[in-house]
């Protein structure tokens, strides 16, 4: 016995195709995708003086980087970015970073190039310079160069999957703000291998 193969309508066909075409595209479009990570994060909100922040797997905890000031309200040029926990995964309180953390992953070096003008590297990660200055509006910004732009740093995020406290498996880092020169939003993503 020869089973008869359905028969479909032309909008049927036509609905078959578009269907299946979605399908095709929704899964080669998963597979290109950029390896986002699974947690959902907070945006942090009313934080005196931030500059950015940073956010990475496996939780939400984030990282501020902020002007260090005076009790006076001018920059402390010695050390001039604070750099703290918003501990969103407990109880959203505000933390200093451990000593492991400061010297060995999330803390800088900085350096102080000129009058309101400074270079910082992260202590995980030297290669990249990164520069601290005051801007024609009076107010101090964060810029860095990435792939031939030049941008303003709103915040920084690295995807871990998987290794250990000393080795994690840095799968990359992204870097997100506005292009200095469209004054657009932008993100980045580097290497930090």
């Amino acid at each position: 016995m020869h089973s008869i193969p359905p028969t479909f309508s032309i909008p049927t066909k036509s609905l078959l195709f578009i269907v299946l075409t979605f399908f095709l595209f929704a899964t080669q479009s998963q597979a290109q995708s950029k390896d986002p990570s699974p947690i959902s994060f907070p945006t942090p909100k009313n934080i005196d003086h931030m500059l950015f922040y940073l956010q990475r797997d496996p939780n939400t905890n984030t990282l501020i980087y902020a002007l260090n000031l005076k009790e006076n309200g001018t920059l402390k040029t010695d050390n001039p970015i604070e750099v703290y926990w918003i501990r969103y995964g407990e109880k959203g309180q505000k933390k200093d970073l451990g000593y492991i953390q400061r010297k060995f992953a999330y803390g800088i070096d900085t350096k102080k190039l000129a009058t309101d003008k400074y270079e910082f590297r992260f202590v995980s990660h030297k290669k990249l310079p990164f520069y601290l200055q005051r801007s024609s509006d009076k107010s101090y910004h964060v810029t860095v160069m990435i792939n031939n732009h030049l941008i303003r740093v709103t915040r920084l995020f690295i995807r871990i999957q998987g290794g250990s406290f000393w080795l994690p498996n840095v799968k990359y880092a992204e870097v997100e703000g506005i292009d200095e020169a469209s004054g657009k939003p932008i993100v980045e993503r580097i290497n930090v291998k």
